[in-house]
């Protein structure tokens, strides 16, 4: 960028329609326009510095390239837009700076990191860090591609990791390029087609996972760069793998350093801690009613999908911004100019965002973390909904987890926590998740939660995930289910990595990864996730034997069956009735000795029977194995000698 003015003086980023976006709440691409970027003015290299500080009276640049002295580089104002704004000669990408900010109320001082920072300080170091974002991508093939990938018929199979505690070298974290082949070379053994990436954006504390977020468009320098998290997104496209980020717009840490009291007002936040603090996470809430706030988040959802290629996001805490009253008593919360408990502003953001994100990226996927029967989470706005693309089911999720934890000999008095799904799993785009959150703060692993000796808690499992696999719904598995650990995840540990060499537990790795394959493969099982066409019961209703049997369908009306038996006694003689005449192959059975089963199982393929059964005309004759699911697909018409 060059230009005529004398470098000491203000150059600035900002257009006047930048501005009036920026006031409307509309600007999407505000990391273009503020924090620091790198320039040459008049061929002076220098960087350009814009702030959001409208109550300060005096807002400088303080760094390691001058002394940290306040004095040196002030910045100057914007008219009457609350911008601060300068150029810096000399200083390029490696500088280290924050923002001393004297506000105008109350003697307020404090040295603030930027806003809109590429990236930052190793923590517990607290500033932020001039940066570019070239890099040379070599993902060419999967962004042109990935339209169809991102389709609701399509299959979605997602591998949640934290970063910091995937694996480890002598206690070390790995980095963010360092983790890209390991991390792919796992993730395409197992069959998943997506990792989902607890939230990456610079966070102080690391034990809040990334959920208390201070940089937000500032990748985690704990791993590396931004290219480095760049290297890993392009390292797992190019292995045909996708990457879904998890971005929290519902709250933000109270660091001192953050956005909290930015000027010295709350700039950011709802004065009203009945508004503007949360009681959970004991952070601050954002104000969706202020224009310049709406426009940063839009700016920052844009920023993750545009610079790093991400191909989603998943919204932390959805149902926290939909319900002033969330977590909160009479009297702790304020209502809605109506009287009610909806948060009218935070409604409106979020179909701004589904909807400025679909416009300019018609082939990823928002998805929506929201455990409420708020309704419309996942249809179009234009229709009153929140435009999301896919939302978490909670429901089934909690239900189940419930059922599983049973002693078999009780199950058959639960038997509707396992089919009530079906009265509402197509009025959203759901997702099933078995997420960090079910594998912490003492709620132990999913092996742990299972009932009985550890043969049993094992085919719980691989049963728990193969009625998974076999619902509608996309599926969401968090890192180390597959080694079949019995450790709680902590965040300071890796996963248990040699317990895929355990010939007790290694089955269960190989269960989900056959799952996978067999879910990616097979259209029946993933085409129609989000249409009741997709899905019909068998029998819902054997409780006494508590037993389900359901059929999936693809839009050719080919058929794949899914029978579970939930409980450790092996079943013979088991009729279902099936729609199509002939040979039925059994692609699955989690009963395998391959899985760390007992081998009960149907031979491989079941002939029909000319005996109507369960409304339909014909019917299968099944041995069903203890604690075992199988799913079996038509695989061919009778001929004349095979009729017996």
């Amino acid at each position: 960028m060059t230009g005529e003015r004398d470098p000491a003086t203000v150059h600035s980023l900002l257009s006047e329609d930048d501005l009036y976006l920026f006031n409307e709440g509309t600007h999407r691409h505000l990391d273009e326009k503020l924090g620091a970027h790198p320039v040459t003015v008049d061929r002076t290299k220098g960087t350009v510095f814009g702030v959001w500080a409208p109550a300060a009276g005096r807002v400088s640049v303080v760094g390691d390239f001058n002394g940290w002295d306040p004095g040196a580089h002030p910045l100057a104002p914007r008219a009457g837009s609350g911008i601060w704004e300068g150029f810096v000669a000399g200083v390029g990408p490696g500088a280290v700076y924050k923002y001393r900010i004297e506000s105008r109320r109350g003697g307020y001082r404090v040295d603030k990191a930027d806003p809109f920072a590429f990236a930052a300080e190793v923590s517990p170091r607290t500033a932020s860090v001039v940066a570019d974002l070239e890099y040379s991508w070599g993902d060419g093939a999967w962004m042109a591609g990935r339209h169809g990938r991102a389709a609701l018929d399509r299959p979605m199979a997602v591998y949640e990791v934290h970063l910091g505690s995937w694996r480890r070298e002598d206690g070390r974290m790995l980095g963010y390029r360092e983790i890209a082949a390991p991390l792919a070379e796992h993730v395409r053994r197992m069959g998943f087609t997506h990792v989902e990436l607890l939230p990456v954006m610079e966070h102080p504390f690391y034990g809040s996972w990334g959920y208390q977020t201070t940089g937000y468009f500032a990748p985690t320098s704990r791993y590396g760069t931004p290219q480095d998290l760049m290297a890993l997104v392009d390292h797992l496209h190019q292995h045909g793998i996708g990457v879904i980020l998890d971005w929290v717009p519902s709250h933000f840490a109270t660091d001192e350093h953050g956005l909290g009291r930015f000027d010295g007002t709350h700039l950011f936040e709802h004065a009203d801690p009945r508004q503007g603090r949360h009681p959970d996470w004991d952070s601050y809430v954002f104000n969706y009613g202020r224009n310049e706030v709406r426009s940063f988040l839009l700016s920052s959802a844009r920023f993750w999908l545009d610079r790093y290629h991400a191909d989603g996001l998943r919204v932390d805490a959805v149902a926290s911004m939909l319900y002033l009253d969330y977590s909160r008593e009479q009297g702790e919360w304020i209502p809605n100019r109506y009287g009610g408990r909806e948060n009218l502003e935070a409604l409106d953001f979020l179909r701004a965002l589904n909807a400025a994100v679909y416009e300019d990226f018609p082939d990823v996927q928002t998805i929506a973390e929201e455990s409420t029967a708020w309704p419309m989470v996942s249809r179009p706005t234009y229709l009153g909904g929140l435009g999301f693309g896919l939302k978490w089911d909670m429901g089934w999720m909690h239900d189940t987890l419930g059922y599983f934890a049973r002693e078999p000999v009780h199950r058959a008095w639960h038997h509707h926590e396992l089919t009530f799904r079906a009265i509402y799993q197509f009025h959203e785009n759901f997702v099933l998740p078995l997420s960090h959150d079910e594998v912490v703060h003492g709620k132990g692993s999913l092996l742990a939660k299972m009932p009985g000796d550890a043969w049993q808690q094992r085919a719980n499992l691989r049963l728990l995930l193969g009625t998974m696999y076999g619902q509608p719904g996309k599926k969401l598995l968090f890192m180390g289910a597959e080694l079949g650990t019995y450790r709680e995840w902590s965040h300071e540990a890796q996963l248990e990595w040699e317990l895929l060499d355990d010939p007790e537990r290694s089955g269960i790795a190989r269960w989900l990864a056959d799952l996978n394959r067999v879910y990616t493969a097979e259209r029946a099982l993933h085409e129609l996730d989000c249409d009741p066409e997709g899905f019909a019961w068998v029998t819902a209703d054997d409780a006494a034997h508590s037993v389900l049997a359901w059929v999936r369908r693809d839009r050719d009306g080919h058929e794949v069956l899914v029978v579970a038996n939930l409980t450790p006694v092996v079943r013979q003689n088991y009729r279902v009735g099936v729609s199509r005449d002939g040979w039925w192959s059994e692609v699955l059975n989690s009963d395998a000795e391959e899985y760390g089963g007992s081998g009960v199982g149907n031979l491989g393929r079941v002939e029909t029977h000319p005996v109507p059964y369960h409304d339909r005309p014909f019917s299968l004759v099944l041995t069903l194995p203890p604690l075992g699911v199988v799913v079996l697909a038509w695989s061919g018409a009778h001929s004349g000698a095979d009729r017996r």
